[in-house]
């Protein structure tokens, strides 16, 4: 193991080193001579005197240097039977003309453009376009319904906003533009000019602030690179908070640039030439990190996957992309594996491709369960690695990093802590507690590049959600243990942030929307454990003294109204009416208490329990399986 702690130890002992060595890997239009400014504690900032621009590094860079024909991205549909390769070149080409779009429409250094669109080429595009010119942009995920778009919308106060006619979920074709002129209508910011790519699956009728992407791009100028300071914001990227509206994510150019180009190599093994597939969205900072920015950041070939893992049309579809385009690297979600499980156990559908190229198989956005792990690994005969990051972080805090050295893996473990985080894992007091037992994973600031260095707008409820709970240390959320090798294990979430099938989703806002209902009193929506997903939710509601109504009309009203103003993606398939919730004397809902019942653990009754009756009463509502399967 010596590799790797010597290189753990540099990173420790010398970051300023360390991470200006890693810095020179990236064109620069002005290198920087400092790594590190922390002269506004706790808001560090990476390379305050560099100068760059991610796309030039991306993209251009790859052409400058006579690889303007290898392929920079391949776009997959299964569910259009379309594939399209876009060589460096190509996308340079494409990335340069919208960008001169953009132009066109007012947007310079320092505007925000929100990205609503499918797994389309486009959305590449649009982000690498934005990048170009300076711009901020902000990705929402095409599941989020008007409600949650408005809010995105208000906060980021975008001068455009970039979407399409439709998206395709399976056999289904979804109309974007009514989500979008409904989000538009909600919001009190309103965007100058939607821009929307017109899909042959279903065309939209453009209204007077609408303009159609080819038409734009059609007329517009190439625009150049435009380099910015490296602690300008890249993106902004949303993730569920706890309550009330989502935490703008700020992403900085130079650190993130700099991690990723990193990481590429020293987490995931690939290079130049090489090919990555990354089963996600670009809605989600797997898709921004590991889609576009951090393989085109290597000069790899990315792959742009719009479908499922399975139902397009079968369970083999991961096996046909990886080995179509000769995947040396595969990325998704344990969920994914547990579907193609689920349809296909004895995995008989890999022996219809040659597999022979593809070396590693990453899982995370959930904890790999030690089941799919080993299913995984006897199938594939390749390492299988489980890693641990969030949306915050931006690239992986803790994995196995096969590009420096490979560590025995321990299923359950996403492995140690890779070069510049200084995990710990803390009691509630803040001490450091013993090997094995568990407590709050934190990380010791400052935090290394690539994190974000602070909210949109919101310096103080960066300080408040994650660095207030201990002084000197990032609240990760989540709990667990390190073991007396250093392996890190993540076992949940310490708010109510759950994770359903890699989406980190808030209970709080599910709770939020169910209280809008007119015949509910309260309400709590637990995150209960789930074969396929990892977790899904369950709403529980007390309804109003005098509602007649039929429980079953409520609860079919509750799903719809969730799925309205959060999104399908939140998955909540299932609302009980019941007579009562369990609290504590001082009117805390135990939700801790209902989720570990309906996990089917032996859940202690805490003493504190105002009435233990209405705890054996939701003994069987909680313990009944989810139903359809979900």
């Amino acid at each position: 193991m010596g590799r790797y702690e010597d290189v753990f130890r540099a990173a420790a002992e010398d970051p300023e080193t360390f991470w200006l060595r890693a810095a020179q890997a990236v064109d620069w239009e002005a290198a920087p001579t400092r790594a590190l400014d922390s002269s506004r504690a706790p808001f560090h900032r990476w390379y305050p005197d560099g100068r760059l621009n991610v796309c030039f590094n991306a993209v251009d860079r790859h052409v400058e240097a006579g690889r303007g024909e290898q392929p920079a991205l391949v776009y997959d549909s299964p569910v259009t039977g379309t594939r399209r390769t876009y060589t460096y070149a190509r996308l340079r080409d494409e990335v340069a003309a919208f960008a001169g779009a953009l132009t066109g429409l007012g947007v310079s250094h320092g505007d925000r453009v929100v990205i609503y669109l499918p797994m389309i080429p486009e959305a590449a595009v649009a982000m690498l376009a934005c990048a170009r010119i300076g711009a901020i942009h902000s990705v929402v995920f095409g599941g989020f319904a008007p409600p949650e778009l408005a809010v995105r919308i208000d906060d980021a106060a975008p001068k455009v906003v970039v979407s399409a006619s439709c998206g395709i979920e399976g056999k289904r074709v979804i109309p974007y533009k009514p989500l979008l002129d409904q989000a538009i209508e909600l919001a009190a910011h309103r965007p100058e000019k939607r821009v929307i790519v017109q899909r042959p699956q279903e065309r939209a009728e453009l209204g007077p602030d609408d303009l159609d992407w080819a038409d734009l791009v059609a007329t517009a100028p190439a625009a150049p690179c435009v380099p910015v300071a490296a602690t300008d914001p890249l993106y902004i990227l949303y993730t569920s908070g706890t309550t009330g509206k989502p935490k703008g994510v700020v992403r900085d150019c130079g650190g993130y640039a700099v991690a990723l180009l990193w990481s590429m190599g020293a987490v995931y093994d690939i290079g130049p030439g090489e090919t990555m597939f990354t089963g996600s969205d670009v809605g989600w900072v797997v898709g921004h990190s590991y889609i576009v920015y951090g393989p085109l950041l290597a000069g790899a070939t990315t792959v742009l996957y719009e479908g499922k893992p399975v139902g397009t049309p079968d369970a083999g579809q991961f096996w046909r992309v990886a080995a179509e385009y000769g995947v040396k690297t595969m990325f998704t979600a344990p969920t994914a594996f547990r579907a193609i499980r689920k349809e296909d156990p004895k995995g008989t559908l890999t022996a219809g491709y040659d597999l022979s190229r593809l070396r590693y198989l990453f899982l995370a956005g959930e904890r790999l369960d030690p089941e799919t792990y080993h299913w995984a690994s006897a199938l594939l005969d390749i390492p299988v690695i489980d890693h641990w990051w969030q949306t915050e972080t931006g690239w992986p805090i803790v994995a196995n990093p096969v590009g420096i050295e490979a560590a025995p893996v321990k299923p359950g473990s996403p492995t140690r802590p890779l070069p510049g985080w200084d995990v710990r894992v803390l009691d509630p007091s803040g001490q450091p507690v013993p090997p094995g037992v568990d407590g709050a994973i934190v990380v010791r600031l400052p935090l290394p590049p690539g994190a974000l260095p602070t909210l949109w707008n919101d310096d103080a409820r960066f300080v408040a959600s994650y660095l207030s709970a201990y002084d000197g240390y990032y609240l990760t959320g989540d709990s667990g243990h390190i073991d007396e090798d250093g392996y890190v294990y993540v076992m949940g979430r310490t708010d109510d942030v759950i994770n359903v099938a890699g989406h980190r989703l808030s209970t709080g806002s599910m709770e939020e929307v169910l209280a809008t209902h007119p015949d509910v009193a309260e309400c709590a929506v637990i995150g209960v454990a789930d074969a396929l997903k990892g977790q899904v939710p369950r709403g529980l509601v007390v309804l109003k003294a005098g509602t007649a109504r039929e429980p079953a009309e409520v609860e079919a009203e509750l799903v719809r109204l969730v799925r309205t103003r959060i999104g399908a993606v939140a998955s909540l398939k299932e609302v009980a009416v019941v007579p009562a919730l369990p609290k504590t004397r001082s009117g805390k809902i135990l939700r801790k208490t209902m989720r570990g019942i309906a996990d089917g653990l032996d859940e202690p009754i805490p003493s504190t329990v105002d009435d233990p009756n209405v705890i054996e009463t939701l003994r069987p509502v909680l313990r009944r399986p989810e139903r359809d399967g979900s």
